[in-house]
């Protein structure tokens, strides 16, 4: 019987991202995943999926549409409660974030080596594979329904929601690399309440003293580089939150 395309891409897919999540993205060779795989023709994984990139992007798009799903789903429930006390709509938001992903720790095909490898990848420049031009992606909704909570600082300076769904990706990985079989009810919501506790926190009068000191160097520097090249100082704002690096 003729191999089924299919059956092997999955099976591709399948060894990918256990070996991803244990070994690191780019710990592994496409030969092991290959082989990992059952594959006996060595071209079977280039054939399917091009390349690491390709192959990482399937391994993302396999759990990404659910995700997006309960993500949007919550998100539109809290749009139509309309205003909420500050700490409810804080808590809620966090739960919009960490919920559907935290699912994942009860997915049986490979929902917690996923988890691993979205940790690896809040840490890392994108990669090709995981940049989307989907205007509709649930983290850019989400990240912009959750700005008029925060400050100005603590939006644009000290980059609070990225601060937010990294620790989230942190957490959810450290949790799915430890045993499996727990009720995870309770690690989720004490999730949840820490990064709605990160969305809550007020700038100190010591971390403000301290970006300050820091904006002052970076004015004197930019000054006397533009001095001695003969321009104009250009002092832009520090730019919007660092990308996740996914869609998660």
């Amino acid at each position: 019987m003729p191999p089924n395309p299919e059956a092997t891409g999955r099976r591709l897919v399948a060894a990918a991202e256990r070996l991803f999540a244990e070994r690191g993205i780019d710990g592994v060779s496409l030969r092991e995943i290959n082989g990992a795989a059952g594959q006996r023709n060595a071209t079977a994984l280039q054939y399917h999926f091009g390349d690491r990139a390709g192959l990482l992007g399937a391994v993302l798009a396999k759990h990404h549409p659910e995700i997006e799903a309960r993500r949007h789903q919550l998100l539109d429930e809290y749009e139509s409660r309309g205003d909420l006390p500050e700490a409810e709509a804080r808590r809620t938001l966090a739960a919009a974030l960490v919920r559907p992903m935290a699912a994942k720790l009860a997915d049986p095909d490979g929902g917690r080596h996923y988890l691993r490898i979205m940790e690896q990848l809040v840490h890392r420049t994108p990669l090709p594979a995981t940049r989307s031009t989907d205007p509709g992606q649930s983290i850019d909704r989400w990240r912009e329904l959750v700005a008029p909570l925060l400050s100005e600082v603590a939006l644009r300076r000290l980059h609070q929601r990225f601060m937010a769904i990294r620790i989230t990706y942190v957490e959810l990985a450290r949790r799915a690399a430890g045993p499996e079989g727990k009720d995870d009810r309770l690690f989720t919501s004490h999730l949840v309440d820490v990064v709605s506790a990160v969305l809550a926190t007020e700038v100190s009068e010591e971390t403000a003293r301290l970006l300050g000191e820091r904006d002052r160097r970076r004015d004197e520097r930019d000054r006397e580089r533009a001095g001695s090249a003969g321009k104009v100082p250009q002092n832009p704002d520090d730019p919007e939150d660092p990308p996740p690096g996914t869609a998660g």
